[in-house]
Parts: C-alpha cells; structure tokens; sequence
C-alpha cells in the first residue's frame, strides 16, 4: 500500500510541474496573498509586528484557489478515460486516493512556503511571536488540506471540472462560516443551543482561529484529521461506484 501511494504520489506532483498549472497557481496565490495584506489589510498602516492580517485572509482565499486544485483530482481523469489505466494498476484504490491528495496537499505547501517574504519582512520591521506564526503557518496547511479533501470528493462524483469546482465552492464555503456569529445568530431562535455548538464545532475559522493564537490544540488537529479521513473515504467510495457503473 505504501509503494502504490508513493507511486501515485510522484505521478501526481510531478504532472503539476509539467504543465503550465503549477506555474499560474502559484502566481495567483502569491500576488492574491500580497494584494490582501499589503492593500486591504493594510499590513504597513497597522504598525503591528504580526502577521495576524496575512492569515485571516487564508481561509477566503482557499475558499477559491484550493478548489481550483482539487476540481482536477478526478474528474480529468475520468474525462480524459485515464482512470481505468490507474485503476487497474496493482495497487489498492485507497492508495490511489492518498496518493494523489498527498501530492495536492504538498503543492499547495509548496505554495504556502512560498510566501516565505512576508515572514522575513515582519521579522525586519520588528520583533514577532514566531511561534504564533509557525502555529498559524500549520494550521492554515491543515485548513488547506481540509478544502482539497471536500475538493476530492466532490471531484470523484462527476467528469465535469467546472461543476466540480462550483460544488467544491458551495461545501467549501458552508464549513468556512459554519461558525460565523452572522449563522449562529441567525439559528439560535430555531435550533438548540447543543446543535448550535455542534454546528460550529464544523467551521473551519472556528479552528483556525484557535490555532492563530498560538496554540496548536489536539482538538483542532482532531478535526482536521477527522475531517480529511471522512472525505477521503467519501472519494474511495464514489470512485468504487461510479467504476462499477
């Protein structure tokens, strides 16, 4: 299992250097993440020695680009008809889906350690917490990889990229704000106040934010881990089935 997810895994992350993918990807994100410090959060004017303005906008921007990963996980490969040849290599069909996750979520590690500037720049203008950021720093990997697991599962269900991208967006979305005071307010006439704290025990700020602060929580790592095992195994599943249909 572990030589057919790392075979899987290579395919995978060298196909996104081999085309022009890679490239546009990283790009966007890069002048995305600078455009929305510098400019809408005013990293400068604020005059704080944090970068607690570069990572709020982490989870909106992974709400767009993650999906823009993901959308081509499987639904390519079932357009293209590649899928049968992976399916019929001598590996397990989890290994496949590891696999080509792994390589998803490491691309978009490469991404995020890319924005590696901003850290030396807060770090030449002052005197940061750089535990605070490293915390923040793995937890907005761990969010990622939430995204590009929804992404995947929801690539696995259909042929169509764009759907798969918009779907991706829609789920996305609804675990970003699951927390959000505008959702909460908006239910607690209508709901209990222990579905309440369920549904948002479900949002990825909620999460994040918590790890922001510094402290990487066992809870939060939990989630994230749950979250993307949950819809790992959805993926194994729709893959299984629509290869049986």
């Amino acid at each position: 299992m572990l030589k057919g997810t790392a075979a899987v895994f290579s395919r995978e992350l060298a196909a996104y250097f081999a085309t022009p993918l890679a490239t546009v990807f990283l790009v966007i994100f890069l002048f995305a993440m600078g455009a929305f410090t510098f400019y809408m959060g005013g990293f400068y004017t604020n005059g704080q020695a944090n970068l607690g303005v570069f990572f709020s906008f982490h989870p909106w921007l992974y709400l767009f680009l993650i999906p823009a990963i993901s959308m081509r996980l499987w639904a390519e490969e079932r357009k293209s008809g590649t899928i049968e040849l992976l399916l019929t290599l001598p590996i397990p069909l989890i290994s496949s889906v590891i696999g080509k996750f792994l390589a998803a979520w490491v691309f978009a590690g490469i991404a995020l350690i890319l924005t590696f500037p901003i850290w030396a720049t807060v770090n030449y203008l002052g005197e940061p917490d750089n535990g605070v950021i490293l915390a923040s720093y793995i937890g907005s990997w761990l969010m990622a990889g939430g995204y590009l697991a929804i992404g995947s599962a929801v690539s696995a269900g259909t042929n169509n990229q764009v759907i798969a991208f918009v779907v991706s967006v829609v789920i996305s979305f609804l675990f970003t704000i699951a927390g959000a005071p505008l959702v909460i307010d908006a239910l607690s006439g209508l709901l209990p106040l222990e579905l309440l704290g369920t549904i948002s025990s479900f949002s990825f700020l909620t999460h994040f934010n918590a790890i922001m602060a510094g402290v990487i929580d066992l809870r939060d790592i939990v989630f994230f881990g749950t979250l993307i095992a949950f819809f790992l195994f959805v993926t194994a599943v729709l893959v299984d089935l629509r290869k049986a249909g």
